[in-house]
């Protein structure tokens, strides 16, 4: 019989794990609006983190889990229809939200307008990136949540190396949903809160999965929401984070970017 104080252990690493996504919004609260040179490398920052983790950590994860339940061949195969379920489903989420129209072909006394409408039109493509970045971390963060509490349970220790790795992992991602919320909004408390709650599906995930899920959530499952949530990932990155950062950077800013998040990425992968 698991001891209470063992699943309050497990859930307390799970909360403090899912909950460092809002260390990286604060940085959204040391930099002003017009810093577009912070803009560009936070975002491919962001796209590097992403991108990296998807590849790196989490398709072979799924890989493995489908693996395991399928076998080697059917397992692989299930493994790749699973991330390109998650680009489709992504891309149909992007084609679904309205997009402001081009207002470039307005009239010449019409040209003020056409100006704001630029203003407007910017910050709509941050903010849907910013919840876009927010939707894909939250249910990257929901299966995470389970895996950590679930290892705590069993092994306190190994369950705090996770609990730590992740955590570094969720400061970056944190970045990803807060710096273009900010920018879009203006508001340092939408960013903040924002980031915040993407890493609230962690804790919610491991109370989920030991209350109702624990019965169900098998291997297939969990490697088929693992293998989707790369495929988002890696369409938010090359679709979203990319080309905006290219936009508004300058002097390949946003490739610098984009190296120093894998890299951060690659280091906090090495410390488990």
């Amino acid at each position: 019989m698991i001891k209470i104080e063992n699943v309050a252990y497990a859930f307390l690493l799970t909360c403090l794990a899912g909950l460092a996504t809002g260390i990286g919004s604060f940085l959204a609260f040391f930099t002003k609006k017009t810093n577009k040179s912070f803009l560009a490398v936070s975002l491919g920052f962001s796209a590097g983190v992403m991108i990296y983790v998807s590849f790196v950590e989490i398709f072979p994860k799924a890989q493995e889990a489908l693996r395991s339940y399928l076998g080697e061949g059917p397992g692989d195969w299930a493994t790749v229809a699973s991330f390109f379920f998650g680009v489709l489903l992504i891309l149909i989420i992007d084609r679904l939200v309205p997009e402001t129209e081009n207002p470039h072909e307005a009239r010449e006394e019409e040209m003020l307008i056409d100006l704001k409408e630029d203003v407007l039109d910017e910050k709509d493509n941050l903010h849907r990136m910013g919840m876009f970045s927010a939707l894909a971390i939250a249910i990257h963060n929901f299966p995470e949540g389970l895996a950590t509490f679930a290892s705590a349970l069993s092994d306190p220790a190994l369950g705090l190396s996770i609990a730590v790795a992740i955590s570094l992992h969720n400061i970056p991602e944190g970045i990803s949903v807060a710096v273009p919320l900010y920018y879009a909004t203006g508001s340092r408390k939408k960013a903040f809160f924002y980031s915040f709650l993407s890493g609230l599906s962690e804790p919610l995930g491991a109370l989920i999965g030991y209350f109702i899920l624990r019965n169900f959530f098998n291997d297939l499952v969990f490697g088929i929401l693992f293998g989707a949530v790369a495929g988002i990932m890696v369409y938010i990155s090359i679709d979203e984070l990319l080309p905006t950062s290219r936009e508004y950077g300058q002097n390949h800013q946003e490739i610098y970017g984009f190296i120093a998040g894998m890299f951060v990425m690659a280091l906090s992968l090495l410390i488990l």
